[in-house]
């Protein structure tokens, strides 16, 4: 086990959809690997046809690639790694770089990261979804391999002997006590190698046991810029003859005009130009009016001054209220959503019921709120846009940037910069299109920069949902059927369409609804996932870290311990006794192997290290909750117990420690992967108590830190999480811990003072009145 303890008290110690799937890397096994020398610098990339391995050399000159020049050795030993992957934190870039640099058995500290702007060579450009490691292993893999072969061999020719009496080490090939390093071999060799399908599918690669980076220490090659302020963000960004562009955001996010602008006011701030309406075609910004000056400070000032008159749309009285409501209408209604799962004779199972439960759990909207406020410059050059922006998903805003300017998508290149914050917020790429309206009605550069109330109101927010769980029980108190209905904004129906899935009778956002497909075993088991329109109608809903788990998970683990207790028994081991590696739960190769019983492995670990059982002091509790992340086809296994402590008198819940365990497969950067677990649970602990927006009149209520209140430093608790020895498949980390433990903490209230919370985030005046309740009816029996 890997092990790590911190926190207030810490001490040293030792069936994915296909339609949810984001476009893979090239497999190796359909492409050729070319292998030639670029210039000076030996280049090795995927082939774009068979037709290029006739000439690797040529082909490589030529950059006929696809969909990418994986990594460059310079003569002076340099090994450049082009990352297509944003980085906002979590270190992305060191981990790519990881895999391929120990199948090149390279030296660490010759490897640099070269992040790249956006280009069709690159392949689809998409960072998300916790995928960058599992989607590149592979691939990735196989290119250091086949670098590392062709260097052996050309090292051997060069030395004079066989291949067969070389090996690869620290960026040297080794032959007896005579070596050559890669950098000799690169200045003073005329490399060309091609390798056809079959090769590369027959390229060994390391077992396990012999990886000296993957899993290792290593220093994060990003860190070094971050803490130097060498690192430019896009906030960063400085283009010659730039003006600076605020937005004046109209009062609902879609179907608002202006009907007109009066500036006289804003004219007497020294620096302020113009204030003009965008004309947009995409859709992406109805009724913007955005305020031009010199400075960003001037066109602050502006925007205080311009006022804009709105004609606003049809949800300019929406309120939270009227979400959650018609959330309720849609699960009432038989007719509406897509089944996502139906198996067993559900119907039959609650027709023969002796007792059913039928809770309802309810989460509140959720804003981003990263560090970076959106930005973007845009300036058209010599028929070239070029958008200067942090970015997640390159490959969704394009198309929609060409259609904003009126320019074929060819035209058009991101230029990349580290993020400031991501979450899923820069996913969707929508705030580079004002700035390039801006500047194309301007016809100068433009750096638009949205401030923090903005921000807020632009977000694309994690949308409020409800959740109805229904289980049925036989007279000896076995759950006999499932069903999950399940209603919330759609962002993937909203903004990439193409991504929907195939469900049972229909169409469904796999990004709304994962999670709700469990590896517990039972005879009868439906989910229904449904769109809520009016939530669609009145904000753009987005992908917040862990997406629809984020909420799914909240309402599936809180009903399954409310079963346990239904039942009499100890939560954890209801759940391990559902657990059951078997029919549709067995798991697959190469993402699943084991199934449930992995879920199971980390549940039991919890259980040994956090104190599960042991006697807690008065009003205080521990919860337990599990999960596999977010699709069934690349689970995480994890489960987390929560010790929590209740104050009767004011209603506040301290949460006093959390305990993970994680399996994720290979771990590819330990350190890495520890920061992500810890953030993701820290931020699913502020999710549960702290941080939460309601709407109102079309609008969301909090728009800064004096209302919308995140997990502060102070209320961090200890933390203590292991990760699974194992040799899989890597998956995801970025967000599976998000999604366990929120319930883990509601799951710890009830077993501290005995009252049930099924709304997120749970606020002390709320907890309070549910402790008051329960008093009084205690009374009154």
């Amino acid at each position: 086990m890997l092990k790590y303890l911190t926190g207030n008290n810490a001490a040293p110690s030792g069936d994915r959809h296909e339609a949810g799937q984001a476009t893979d890397l090239p497999s190796p096994g359909r492409r050729g690997f070319l292998i030639g020398m670029a210039g000076a610098a030996l280049t090795l990339a995927f082939a774009r046809s068979p037709q290029g391995l006739a000439n690797p050399a040529k082909a490589v000159a030529e950059g006929a690639f696809e969909p990418t020049v994986w990594y460059q050795i310079q003569p002076d030993g340099r090994i450049i790694v082009n990352i297509a992957k944003a980085e906002m934190g979590q270190h992305i870039g060191t981990a790519l770089a990881r895999i391929v640099a120990d199948e090149l058995e390279a030296d660490w500290a010759q490897v640099e990261l070269h992040h790249v702007d956006s280009d069709p060579k690159w392949g689809y450009m998409v960072t998300g979804g916790s995928w960058s490691v599992w989607q590149s292993f592979t691939p990735m893999s196989h290119a250091g391999a086949a670098g590392r072969q062709v260097l052996i061999e050309e090292g051997a020719r060069k030395l004079g002997v066989s291949p067969d009496q070389c090996r690869a080490r620290n960026s040297r090939v080794i032959a007896g006590d005579r070596s050559i390093s890669y950098a000799d071999i690169v200045s003073d060799g005329n490399i060309s190698r091609s390798f056809t399908d079959e090769q590369l599918k027959q390229m060994p690669i390391k077992p396990p046991s012999e990886r000296r980076v993957i899993g290792g220490q290593a220093r994060a090659l990003d860190i070094p810029g971050k803490t130097d302020g060498s690192t430019l963000y896009g906030l960063d960004a400085k283009l010659d003859g730039m003006v600076y562009g605020r937005p004046i955001i109209p009062p609902t996010r879609y179907g608002s005009a202006i009907n007109g602008i009066d500036d006289s006011a804003a004219k007497k701030i020294p620096g302020y130009r113009q204030t003009i309406t965008l004309e947009d075609p995409s859709g992406t910004v109805p009724g913007w009016a955005m305020v031009i000056a010199d400075s960003f400070h001037a066109a602050n000032q502006a925007v205080q001054r311009v006022k804009v008159d709105w004609a606003p749309g049809k949800t300019s009285g929406v309120d939270e209220q009227a979400l959650l409501d018609h959330g309720r209408e849609l699960i009432g209604a038989a007719d509406q959503g897509t089944l996502v799962l139906d198996e067993g004779n559900v119907d039959q199972a609650f027709s023969d019921a002796a007792d059913i439960l039928e809770p309802e759990y309810i989460t509140h909207g959720v804003l981003h709120f990263q560090l970076e406020p959106v930005n973007a410059i845009a300036q058209e050059k010599d028929g070239r846009w070029e958008i200067h922006t942090g970015n997640q998903w390159q490959s969704l805003i394009l198309p929609i940037l060409s259609k904003a300017l009126g320019v074929p998508e060819k035209h058009i290149v991101m230029r990349t910069y580290m993020l400031g914050g991501g979450f899923g917020r820069r996913l969707n790429g929508d705030y580079a299109v004002p700035a390039a309206l801006a500047a194309k009605a301007l016809g100068r550069p433009v750096k638009m920069v949205l401030t923090r109330e903005d921000d807020a109101r632009f977000d694309s927010i994690r949308s409020p949902s409800v959740q109805r769980v229904r289980m049925a029980f036989d007279s000896q108190g076995k759950i006999t059927a499932m069903e999950h209905h399940a209603t919330a904004g759609w962002p993937t129906q909203v903004m990439a369409p193409g991504f929907m899935a195939d469900g049972v009778n229909g169409k469904y956002d796999p990004f709304a609804i994962q999670g709700a497909l469990h590896w517990y075993s039972m005879d009868g088991h439906r989910v229904r996932a449904i769109s809520n329109d009016l939530a669609n109608d009145t904000f753009r809903p987005g992908w917040l870290r862990s997406v629809g788990s984020g909420w799914v998970n909240w309402a599936l683990e809180s009903a399954i311990d409310e079963a346990a207790h239904k039942a009499g028994e100890d939560p954890l081991e209801f759940r391990l006794r559902r657990l059951k590696a078997e029919g549709r739960n067995a798991g697959s190769a190469p993402n699943s192997v084991g199934g449930a019983a992995r879920q199971a492995n980390v549940l039991r670990r919890v259980r040994e290290i956090s104190g599960w059982g042991d006697d807690m002091p008065a009003d205080t509790g521990l919860g337990v909750a599990a999960t596999y992340g977010q699709e069934r086809n690349m689970p995480t296994w994890t489960a987390c117990v929560a010790r929590v402590r209740v104050d009767r008198e004011t209603g506040k819940p301290t949460v006093e420690k959390l305990t993970l365990v994680t399996d994720a497969g290979t771990i590819v950067h330990p350190d890495g992967a520890r920061a992500q677990v810890e953030g993701a649970a820290l931020w699913g602990m502020s999710m549960a108590l702290c941080e939460g927006t309601t709407f109102k009149e079309g609008n969301v209520a909090d728009t800064n830190l004096n209302t919308y209140t995140p997990l502060r430093m102070r209320d961090v608790p200890e933390i203590e999480q292991e990760f699974v020895d194992s040799t899989e498949t890597a998956v995801g980390l970025g967000e599976p811990a998000t999604t366990v433990v929120g319930p883990a903490i509601g799951n710890a209230i009830f077993a501290a003072v005995g009252v049930r919370m099924r709304e997120i985030p749970i606020r002390p005046a709320a907890l309070l009145a549910e402790l008051r309740g329960k008093s009084d009816a205690e009374g009154a029996s």
